[in-house]
């Protein structure tokens, strides 16, 4: 099953909104075929394994061997054909599923499928590590809002930007390159209004390599302020664009926006933290998105802390100091907590050195006395 789960992650993506899925099929002999979902709309994990076996001449093995599956397979017609008819007609004898998928068309029906044919069936094996690799899917599924990742550059002394507002560059190129890795597998990259009008940043995953996706480019502004000469607007039909404002804006304002090709969308909420749901929820019911990125600067990510929305961190530390007191940001802003031990507990996934810098990791602990858990892919 350890395998299977590192065949799934190398759909990381390419594969959402559907899940990440690895497989490997035994026998007596040894592993007969393995495989994982490759992209959304393609094969996947269980028939990709079927098929290795056959090109790699070991078809003949497949009849009574084992599939061990990082999620139960489906057994629907959705853009391929359902999996568990793939593993009957493969004359698997045995599944080994980590967990059930929780997808209203399969939830438990995929292996009352194989089991009503007769093949063995267990479940649960390595379901903490399943779960953690597809938290985000999981969240989607079950609240109707994205995975939340939370990126920041910052000084020794936790400082985004000098007292002037300037902030190129606090992290170095290495640091810069990963960012854009991040960014060529998420479905939306999120900026305050602020970050948008100091910046004026592309918001884009500039790699040697085409990204795994592109990601839809928002900007959460309640005056609608985005400079229509801003590098956002110029390219919005190349680039997905949106604006996420207030209904108080007027109509000609919206109007210049969208005929450069942005979109903008308003919402009635008077509540800063409901607004920014509002936004989330949008982005999963309008793009089904699974994974959104969170870039700054400290007013969006006090509102994101502050309603408990985030669930991963990327902090870069730079080995600057940037001093300027009050004057320069930190990180998060927002109302805060009152008193430490109201904080939020957060795991440290890891903690290494990218070039100059100090790259930290960490994932929201749900429940403080426990010990936790979605692991995130990156990183």
């Amino acid at each position: 099953m350890r395998r299977a789960l590192e065949q799934a992650i190398r759909g990381q993506g390419r594969v959402e909104p559907n899940p990440m899925v690895g497989c490997v099929v035994i026998d007596d002999q040894g592993v007969v075929g393995q495989g994982y979902h490759a992209k959304f709309g393609g094969p996947h994990a269980e028939v990709d394994a079927l098929d290795d076996a056959r090109r790699s001449g070991r078809a003949d093995r497949l009849p009574g061997a084992t599939a061990y599956v990082t999620l139960e397979p489906c057994c629907h017609h959705g853009k391929t054909p359902p999996c568990t008819d793939a593993l009957l007609d493969a004359g698997i004898r045995r599944v080994v599923v980590a967990m059930l998928d929780p997808f209203p068309e399969v939830s438990g029906r995929g292996v009352e499928h194989l089991k009503q044919a007769g093949v063995q069936v267990d479940v649960g094996l390595l379901e903490d590590q399943a779960r953690r690799l597809n938290a985000p899917y999981l969240k989607r599924l079950q609240t109707g809002l994205p995975w939340v990742i939370a990126k920041w550059a910052m000084s020794l002394d936790g400082k985004i930007a000098a007292r002037t507002g300037d902030s190129r560059w606090i992290s170095g190129p290495a640091s810069r390159e990963r960012v854009h890795e991040l960014r060529g597998r998420v479905d939306a990259i999120v900026v305050g209004s602020g970050t948008a009008a100091a910046d004026d940043p592309m918001l884009t995953a500039r790699l040697a390599h085409p990204p795994h996706r592109v990601a839809r480019r928002v900007v959460v502004d309640s005056q609608c302020s985005l400079n229509l000469n801003s590098r956002l607007v110029q390219t919005a039909r190349q680039v997905p664009t949106l604006v996420w404002t207030g209904t108080a804006v007027d109509d000609r304002t919206v109007e210049q926006l969208r005929s450069h090709g942005v979109e903008v969308q308003r919402s009635d909420a008077t509540d800063r933290q409901q607004w920014i749901e509002h936004l989330l929820r949008y982005l999963v019911t309008a793009y089904t998105a699974t994974n959104v990125l969170v870039e700054g600067g400290s007013g969006l990510f006090g509102a994101l802390f502050d309603a408990d929305l985030v669930d991963e961190i990327h902090a870069y530390i730079a080995p600057l100091v940037l001093g300027g007191g009050a004057q320069a940001p930190s990180p998060v802003g927002g109302k805060g907590v009152a008193r430490v031990q109201e904080a939020a507990r957060w795991q440290i996934e890891t903690m290494h050195r990218i070039g100059e810098d100090c790259f930290i990791h960490a994932l929201r602990l749900a429940d403080p006395r426990s010990a936790p858990s979605p692991l995130s892919a990156s990183g």
